[in-house]
Formats: C-alpha cells, structure tokens, sequence
C-alpha cells in the first residue's frame, strides 16, 4: 500500500502537483521534515539564506510545486543547497508545508514587537518564568524557551499564546494519573516502564508511583498553558512574539 502510495504521486508529480490540494496531515509531515532536516540552514521563518524567503513564498530558482520538488530531491550545484534522500512523497509534504508557512504568513496581522519591551512582558504581566526557563532562569515544568527563536515561528507562537490547545507538542503534554485514594497529579512525564510512572509535577518534584497503586493514568489532551487572550494588549503580544523570536540559544562568550 505504501509502495504504491509512493508510486501515485511520482505519476502526478508534474503537471498535476503544482495544483495539489494538501491535506493538514501532508502539512503536519513537511513541518516535521523541514524542522529535522532544512531550518538549520533556511531558518524557523525560512528567511535566513540571503535571497530566500520561504516565508513569504519567494524562491530564486522555483515558480511551481513540481520546481519546488526537484530542488529538494536534487539540489541546487555549486550552491549550499544538497540532494536528498527524500522520496517524491516526502519532497512534496515539504513543499505543503512551504506553502502553508507562506499562507498563515500572509495571514498574519501582528505587528514586529520590541523584544526588550517584550521580555518586560514575559517576566511581569505575563509571569511566564512561573513554568518556563530561559538561560538558566525560571520553572522547569512548561518546555525550557532558551532556543525557541530558532525552532518556532513567529506565527506559530502567537498561536501558542491565544490558543495554547490549538496545538499541542507530543514532548509537551502532560500526564496525569489518579491514585486507588483518589489523589490526583498531573506534570510532565519522565519515565513510564511496564510498573512504574515518573512525574515532574507543578512543585518541581519528581515523584514516582508504582502502577498497581494507581486507579488510572493517561496523557492529557489539552495543554496546561492559560491562553492570553483578551489578557495581554496587541502591543504587548507583539512585544511578546517579538522577545520569544530573539531567543536563540544560549550566548556564547
């Protein structure tokens, strides 16, 4: 079924690819591909090869989807750009993802925010340090954002921000299990074997439970986060996005 998965869109793949309609799952599956294999170079926002912005649907070399596919597969000689291992199928949910980045781009209304402000933001109104850590400073419950500039765009945090559920990050989700007592806990999960459960809970403990004392233990769907709608003003969630996209890494000296 695979193979022949694989062999329909190779038979499709010119004339007919440059007007596919993607499905969410082929989106899914490019953003997976594309942050393993081409945001070290093209960057989160796919901007950072000079003369490139993929953000934005800009291409030196491409004007259809077929174009876009044989540049993955193939490469672009006597440029930084490699082949690939990529099957067809793989080359083009890449290619869907490209194009949704630059639709949800186009999309956007939010203005560039000022990342110190920002940071002011983070740190007072939005008590972010509360669950998340940056550069050795704040909570270890939510995921650490010293690098989140450089692994989510600018788009993509926003949506975190005002709809925390809309999507939810396998490494991210929470687990909560219920004791044979009825006591409750939920946090992030360490480690799960065929008797144990380890947690990371809300007080920064780590907590183990053995299985046979629990009633029931399951991820959640939902994230923890609070969504900051209506909370914060449109300058202050720029200000916000604007800080988060400048968290790189940690500096070097």
């Amino acid at each position: 079924m695979w193979a022949f998965r694989i062999g329909a869109v190779v038979l499709v793949a010119g004339a007919l690819l440059a007007q596919r309609r993607y499905t969410p799952g082929d989106v899914q599956d490019g953003q997976r591909l594309f942050l393993a294999n081409c945001d070290a170079c093209h960057g989160p926002e796919g901007d950072a090869v000079p003369g490139v912005d993929l953000g934005h649907g800009k291409f030196n070399r491409a004007s259809s989807d077929d174009d876009l596919v044989k540049i993955i597969l193939k490469g672009i000689p006597g440029t930084a750009m490699p082949p690939s291992n990529f099957t067809n199928f793989q080359a083009s949910t890449i290619v869907a993802y490209l194009r949704d980045m630059a639709e949800s781009t186009r999309r956007a209304t939010l203005p560039a925010g000022d990342p110190a402000q920002g940071k002011m933001v983070f740190e007072g109104k939005g008590a972010c340090l509360t669950c998340h850590r940056v550069k050795g400073r704040g909570a270890r419950l939510g995921p650490e954002l010293t690098d989140i500039g450089a692994l989510r765009r600018a788009v993509e945090l926003e949506q975190s921000i005002l709809e925390p559920d809309a999507e939810v990050l396998p490494q991210n989700r929470f687990f909560r299990i219920v004791t044979k007592e009825g006591a409750t806990v939920t946090g992030r999960l360490l480690n799960q074997d065929a008797f144990t459960v380890q947690l990371f809970d809300d007080k920064e403990r780590m907590l183990s439970f053995s299985k046979s004392d629990l009633k029931e233990y399951a991820f959640l769907d939902k994230s923890p986060m609070p969504s900051y709608r209506g909370k914060l003003s449109p300058k202050e969630l720029a200000d916000l996005v604007g800080y988060l996209v400048s968290l790189k890494g940690v500096d070097k000296q």
